[in-house]
Order: C-alpha cells, then sequence, then structure tokens
C-alpha cells in the first residue's frame, strides 16, 4: 500500500513538472520573441558606432582618444540615468517604461546623422546613453517576474543570444551598409547605420505598447490554474532573506562584490565589442564587408556557449562555477588575440574564444543576483548593478584609445584586460558569499 502511494505521488510530481515545462514555453513563447528583437536593436547600437569609427573619425577629425572618449559617454549618460529609470519602471510598470525607452532612444539615434563637430558627437552620445537607460536591467527585472528560477538560465540565454545575433547579423549588415550605400540618397554609409538602427526601435516601442503584460495577472491568455501555478513557483525561488528594497539590496552580502563583477565583466565586453573590427583591419584585412563577416565569429561562438552553459548550469543548478571558467576562456582568448594580433587566421580563432567566454559569460552571471534580491530589491538591485558594471564601458574603451595613441598599437591594452578577466574569475570562485554558493 504504501508503495502504491509513492507511485502514486511519483506520478503527480512529475504530472506537475510536464505542466510546468510546458507553462513555462508557453509564457516563452509569447514574451520572449518581441523582448529578443528589442535587446537585438539595443546592441545595433553598440556595433554601429564601432563600424561608424572609421567614416566618423575621417569625416569629424577625430583621434583614437576622442573616439573613444564618445563611445565612453553613452555609457556615462546610461549610468547617470540607470537606477532612477528602473525605479520608474518598478512604479509605473514594465510595460510602459520599456516601450518610452524603446521610442525616445530610437528618435536620439537616428539623430546621429546631424552630428558635424567633435562635441556634437559627445553630447548625442550621452544623450542616447541617458535615453536607453534602465532597458537591460529592466528586461531582467520583467523576467523575473514570468519565469521560476529553475528556467532562468535557459532564458536569461535566450534573451543575451539576442545581443550575439546581435554580432552575428548586425556586423554583417554594418559592414554592408559602410561598403554599399555611402552615397546613396548623397548620405554617408556611417549615416545609414543609425538611421537603419534608430528608427525601428520607435516601431518596436508602440509594439512592446501593445503587446507586453506587466503582471502574471494581466495575462489573458493563461487560465486561472496557469496563473496560480506559474506565481507558486516563482514565489519558491525568491529569496527569503536580503534585499526587498534598494537599500536591503545594497546592505546584502555579497552584493556589491556582484557589482565590481559586473564591471570587470563589461571591460571585457565592451573591449570586444568596440575594438574587434579595429584589430581585425590592423591585421591586414582592409574590406569593409569582410571585417563584417569576421567580426561576427566571436558571436557565433558565444551563441553556441551561451545556449549551451544556459542549460547545463539549469540542469546542475550551479550558476558560480560557469561563470568562473567561461571568465577563465575569456582571459585566454583576450592573451591569445594580443600575441597573434598581426596574423589574421589565429586572430579570428582567438576572438572566437574570447566571444565564447565573454558573450556566455553575461547571462551566466545574472542568474546570480536575483539569488539575493527581490520586489523593489530586484528593480533597483539589478539596475544599480548593471550600472556599476556599465562604469566598465567608460574605462575599456577609452583606456584602449589612449594606450593605442601612446603606443601605436592595441596589444597591451588586450593583456591588461586579459588580466581584469582573470581576476574576475579570481573574484567570483572565492569571493562571493555562501548563498551565492549555493545550487538553486
Amino acid at each position: 500500500m504504501q508503495a502504491q502511494n509513492t507511485l502514486a505521488a511519483d506520478r503527480a510530481a512529475t504530472h506537475i513538472l510536464v505542466d510546468e515545462a510546458a507553462l513555462v514555453r508557453k509564457v516563452a513563447w509569447r514574451i520572449m520573441p518581441l523582448i529578443m528583437i528589442c535587446y537585438l536593436f539595443a546592441f545595433f547600437d553598440r556595433i554601429n558606432i564601432s563600424f561608424a569609427k572609421f567614416q566618423l573619425q575621417g569625416d569629424l577629425g577625430l583621434s583614437d582618444t576622442a573616439y573613444g572618449l564618445g563611445a565612453s559617454l553613452f555609457v556615462v549618460g546610461y549610468v547617470l540615468f540607470e537606477v532612477p529609470s528602473n525605479m520608474f519602471l518598478y512604479k509605473v510598470g514594465a510595460r510602459r517604461w520599456i516601450a518610452r525607452i524603446m521610442i525616445s532612444w530610437g528618435l536620439a539615434t537616428t539623430m546621429m546623422v546631424f552630428v558635424s563637430s567633435e562635441w556634437q558627437f559627445y553630447g548625442l552620445r550621452f544623450l542616447i546613453g541617458a535615453m536607453e537607460a534602465g532597458f537591460a536591467p529592466g528586461v531582467l527585472y520583467y523576467l523575473t517576474l514570468w519565469f521560476p528560477a529553475t528556467f532562468r538560465g535557459r532564458v536569461t540565454s535566450m534573451l543575451f543570444l539576442a545581443s550575439a545575433f546581435a554580432g552575428l547579423i548586425g556586423a554583417p549588415m554594418s559592414g554592408l551598409i559602410l561598403g554599399q550605400m555611402d552615397g546613396v540618397m548623397c548620405i554617408r554609409g556611417w549615416h545609414w547605420l543609425f538611421v537603419l538602427g534608430g528608427l525601428p526601435c520607435v516601431a518596436l516601442g508602440l509594439v512592446v505598447l501593445s503587446q507586453l503584460k506587466d503582471r502574471v495577472e494581466d495575462a489573458g491568455w493563461l487560465s486561472s490554474e496557469e496563473k496560480t501555478l506559474l506565481r507558486s513557483r516563482i514565489a519558491e525561488g525568491a529569496p527569503k532573506s536580503g534585499g526587498h528594497s534598494l537599500l536591503g539590496a545594497i546592505k546584502t552580502p555579497g552584493f556589491l562584490t556582484l557589482g565590481l563583477v559586473y564591471f570587470l565583466i563589461q571591460v571585457a565586453s565592451y573591449g570586444l565589442n568596440f575594438w574587434a573590427p579595429h584589430l581585425i583591419r590592423s591585421a591586414g584585412t582592409q574590406s569593409s564587408t569582410i571585417i563584417g563577416l569576421l567580426t561576427a565569429v566571436p558571436y557565433i561562438c558565444g551563441a553556441v556557449s551561451m545556449v549551451v552553459v544556459g542549460r547545463l548550469s539549469d540542469a546542475s543548478g550551479e550558476r558560480r562555477k560557469y561563470v568562473v571558467a567561461l571568465l577563465v576562456l575569456a582571459s585566454l582568448g583576450f592573451f591569445s588575440a594580443g600575441i597573434f594580433d598581426k596574423q589574421t587566421g589565429l586572430l579570428i580563432v582567438s576572438l572566437g574564444i574570447l566571444g565564447a567566454g565573454v558573450v556566455a559569460a553575461i547571462p551566466a552571471f545574472w542568474a546570480l543576483p536575483p539569488k539575493l534580491v527581490t520586489g523593489a530589491g530586484a528593480a533597483g538591485g539589478i539596475a544599480l548593478i548593471n550600472t556599476l558594471g556599465q562604469l566598465g564601458g567608460i574605462v575599456s574603451p577609452v583606456m584602449v584609445g589612449r594606450v593605442r595613441d601612446l603606443t601605436g598599437s592595441t596589444t597591451p591594452a588586450l593583456y591588461v584586460i586579459g588580466g581584469a578577466t582573470l581576476l574576475c574569475a579570481l573574484i567570483v570562485m572565492f569571493g562571493l558569499p555562501q548563498q551565492l554558493r549555493q545550487k538553486d
């Protein structure tokens, strides 16, 4: 009799698991395609500014240091308005605020066609960053409202897969636009980059406003039973102690350490995003189209890596060790890119290793903060961690540009970033509190 009861319980548990998995798939198919497309366009801007570098510098007479400063001012605007933006999102709802971000930053990006001086370049890059502030952490917070913790590795990987596709699709497209559309309708190729990257964001913002829902309770496409099961599973994965407000999040042990970790990850990420086309050109490739195709390689490797790691980390419940492994891989990529900076074939292999590490490390990392914070603490806390991380986007472009201006080579900066990435791996391995060391 007891054996029969145990068997019945096992069958019931299996039935619940199957229902849960099917429900999560249903939610993912409803929400993720639109969010991924929005995220895709967010990363187009980072890629477009790196490809626009060659023509933009020539037209405006910018040094590498000035270009790096302009690229970094985007991050300054982003950082200053990041936390306030996400706190507004928490109050007014993700749907309205994400739509506002998409529309305003799309318009600001399109305005890059009017830049004709160094100071205009600086000012508009700052404005674009301010308009986009809160988008990434807002989306990450939004996912915590819709997906249980045991599925967030895969879901977060799906989100950041869009950033990899931005490199996979955006890099070749940027190269083609620069190479084939320069002079079309008497418009420079780098102007076309920002028009075609900005205007679709306005349309996407209107789609977000009409299609997304703020809460599980608002989803008319879920039954009452599905809503109940989803809410209960999300609640089970929420931290029982820790930051439930922004101040509480800051006081939670390990929270600021995560900010330092993300800062170092972003130093590496911006090093790849902003300078990969330049490294390939310096190695001897001159065609914009070929540079675009080769720049896609690290993002292809990153896409494969993040999908595999997302599934493995969800299956094992282990988050921290996967982040460490990916950071070590990225560090090796930076060092080898410096060693083979004049050999195109080996440089591309190095960038592939680098991409597999740093591109996949970002979604792997974002499975950690929800283990510490919830509610307003999650909304503001995720934004604050992202803000601290984005400071790496200020340091990395300026540092690499300055090193190149002083030495005539990017190689020393690659070694510095590789060392910083290795330090980051050590912090994740040995410097996080017990709550972040536990498996999900």
